[in-house]
């Protein structure tokens, strides 16, 4: 009897050691690490908080059930296809240098193990970040920087969410040719000499000087005028000399392509000379942190931004309404471009993990490569996420995504609407731009 007994426990034992062998959903870990390398210290600060903020609300969508929100991720309570794994951030600082951004990419691949990585904002910091993974053989996926040239190195282990300056500035176009048009939104047409002059006045980093070439580049196709146009040092702590200079051209339009401490000094001088341009426009960045509405106050009335989501658009998708109040409630302010962007890059993770059943390199890449969300799954107003070659010589850009440009109306206490597409319009746009008093 107690041989048969040994003999049956034996069997037992080997059943579960075989099935533990075979079954690779059981033997994949119970936790998800993926590295963030984002700036969270010096001139980037207050931008890194609220890139980790967009993070760590769609980690917590994805880990805890949120049935009210409408989208598969918020049923999951984990990754499905691996038993429930949740995900967990691993979050280093760059501090805007490309060189230790490429040494932190080793070291959370060595020695935290991390399945992939995320980041860097800064595309001069992604570009190093990701000739890391690439050397490596582990996937990088970026959802927030936008030089072009980023997917444009034939990389196999990077993809990018995220639209990219090309398709910005092309809406930027779309816009001025709108407006002489009669399309804007309660404009009526405007005359074609009032902004067909730029003024254009971007830093001088990997993203600054890749912005300006485009909008030369545009403005020579499009038969606009480039008055004026020129790098500045990213971080001076004085822009007068260039300030004046966006003033001497008489542009109608001035356009830039700043970080948050410029974007504040540049409006400030602007105020300062009584500068009275017809349209202000900001390639994101620092036109949409927080600290830009909180400093200038109702000197940002009419000013002009490029980004890829706003709270109002929850007029046109309900979804957007749902998650910025859970991120209002957590921090008592707005989701803005910066969080929804950190939001849709660990949803498109956890997408390619549950598609993957693994997290194994090869499994994770060839899912990446195969990815298709369609757009009401998402909280961009995207058509989806599929990744290929939107423009000729990319590779592993996502071709369904699009931006908007939105005006800062009513402030102080106003909101930002969206102007651009303009099917997509949520107020009347504001034009001439009214100045500062």
């Amino acid at each position: 009897m107690k041989k048969k007994a040994l003999c049956l426990g034996l069997a037992i034992c080997f059943v579960a050691l075989w099935g533990v062998t075979v079954n690779p959903v059981m033997a994949e870990a119970k936790e998800i690490k993926i590295g963030v390398i984002i700036p969270m210290s010096g001139a980037l600060a207050a931008t890194g908080k609220h890139l980790r903020d967009g993070y760590e609300l769609a980690v917590d969508v994805i880990n805890n059930k949120h049935p009210g929100l409408g989208i598969p991720i918020g049923e999951w309570e984990g990754i499905p296809s691996l038993g429930g794994a949740k995900i967990k951030l691993i979050f280093k600082d760059h501090r805007s240098d490309p060189g230790l951004g490429a040494d932190l990419a080793k070291r959370l691949i060595e020695d935290e193990k991390v399945i992939g990585l995320m980041g860097c904002y800064n595309s001069s910091v992604t570009k190093t970040v990701s000739a890391v993974a690439e050397r490596y053989g582990i996937p990088h996926l970026n959802g927030n920087s936008s030089s072009p040239l980023l997917t444009k190195r034939g990389f196999e282990w990077y993809w990018r969410t995220f639209p990219h300056d090309t398709f910005f500035v092309d809406d930027l176009f779309k816009l001025l040719d709108g407006m002489v048009k009669g399309k804007a939104p309660g404009v009526k047409p405007v005359p074609r000499e009032e902004i067909n002059t730029l003024a254009v006045a971007v830093e001088d980093t990997e993203w600054g000087s890749a912005v300006g070439k485009l909008i030369e580049e545009f403005a020579s196709e499009r038969g606009y005028k480039t008055a004026e146009s020129f790098l500045y040092a990213h971080g001076a702590p004085d822009l007068t000399s260039e300030t004046r200079r966006l003033v001497a051209s008489k542009a109608g339009c001035y356009l830039f392509a700043p970080y948050i401490s410029d974007a504040i000094l540049f409006i400030k001088t602007l105020k300062s000379m009584r500068a009275a341009p017809r349209l202000v426009w900001g390639q994101d960045a620092g036109f949409i942190v927080p600290d830009f509405i909180k400093t200038l106050g109702g000197d940002i009335n009419g000013i002009l931004t490029r980004t890829t989501f706003c709270p109002t658009l929850a007029t046109v998708k309900p979804l957007i309404g749902k998650i910025n109040k859970m991120y209002r409630a957590k921090t008592g302010v707005d989701f803005t471009g910066n969080e929804a962007k950190s939001f849709t890059s660990v949803h498109t993770w956890a997408y390619v993990l549950n598609k993957a059943g693994s997290t194994k390199p090869e499994a994770l890449r060839k899912e990446f490569n195969a990815l298709d969300i369609p757009g009401d799954e998402l909280i961009m107003p995207w058509k989806g996420i599929k990744f290929g070659s939107p423009y000729p010589g990319e590779t592993h850009q996502n071709e369904l995504g699009s931006g908007v440009i939105a005006q800062y109306q009513g402030y102080p206490g106003g909101r930002l609407e969206v102007i651009y597409p303009f099917e997509l319009a949520t107020a009347k746009m504001i034009y001439p731009f009214p100045g500062w008093k």
